[in-house]
């Protein structure tokens, strides 16, 4: 891991278009970048193309850092590199699926077809997921990667899962998750003036309230209510992008 100081100098040294020192950025902060890409991973796009939008957003926060904010440079970099991946998820018009999960979809097909012959009736999932030992949450996943794009909010087709929208089946990492969104939102709270930074500080992790706030900054608790509203409308909207 770089140091503050060799990293900011790499960093000038890249935006002077020293290629090496790009790929020593690259090389250095694989790991950031494996460690963001898991998160979208079984969402359709193929690991090495995940691995290769992420490199990208690493290198669009090179050449956007900027120093003088004082935040180390994997702060700032999370959330481009994020950007990235889901810049793509979101435009790009295909949905790239995997061979192996295009080889599990016939495998799955084949035995509802076989299942339905035998029995009148289509298997539930659950069926599916024991004849498999897949999670069925999988099961789902699986089966919806060989079909047109439906909504999220769509209800399951089969009778155990009616009542259920695509959207609840979709796995999670929660502590991928968790880690990221950290890192998200400390590089959101770093770019803030610094009585807006004080005033988050002290109502969300030193859990004061805003009477308490605005005595401690020497303002009304009007003002705190305010700039905490702002602040709180300003996250939200880099959320929803």
């Amino acid at each position: 891991m770089l140091d503050q100081q060799t990293c900011n100098k790499l960093i000038r040294s890249a935006k002077a278009g020293d290629n090496d020192a790009k790929e020593r950025l690259l090389s250095e902060n694989t790991n950031l970048i494996k460690s963001i890409v898991k998160r979208y991973l079984n969402k359709g796009v193929e690991y090495d193309d995940l691995f290769q939008l992420a490199s990208m957003g690493l290198l669009k926060a090179i050449a956007g850092f900027d120093e003088s904010y004082g935040v180390r440079f994997s702060t700032y970099a999370v959330p481009m590199i994020s950007g990235e991946i889901k810049r793509f998820m979101r435009d790009d018009g295909s949905i790239k699926v995997s061979r192996a999960i295009k080889a599990a979809a016939k495998q799955i097909n084949a035995f509802v077809e076989e299942y339905t012959a035998s029995n009148g009736v289509q298997p539930t999932i659950k069926i599916i997921a024991e004849r498999f030992e897949m999670p069925p949450s999988e099961v789902v996943f699986t089966m919806g990667s060989s079909r047109m794009p439906v909504s999220i909010y769509a209800q399951g087709e089969y009778k155990d899962e009616k009542s259920k929208l695509l959207l609840d089946k979709l796995p999670v990492d929660d502590k991928q998750e968790e880690l990221l969104d950290v890192l998200e939102l400390r590089s959101a709270i770093a770019s803030l003036p610094d009585r807006d930074k004080k005033v988050i500080m002290l109502r969300y992790f030193r859990d004061m309230t805003q009477a308490e706030v605005a005595e401690s900054l020497g303002v009304s608790q009007v003002q705190v209510s305010r700039i905490e509203s702002r602040i709180m409308q300003s996250f939200r909207d880099k959320l929803t992008g």
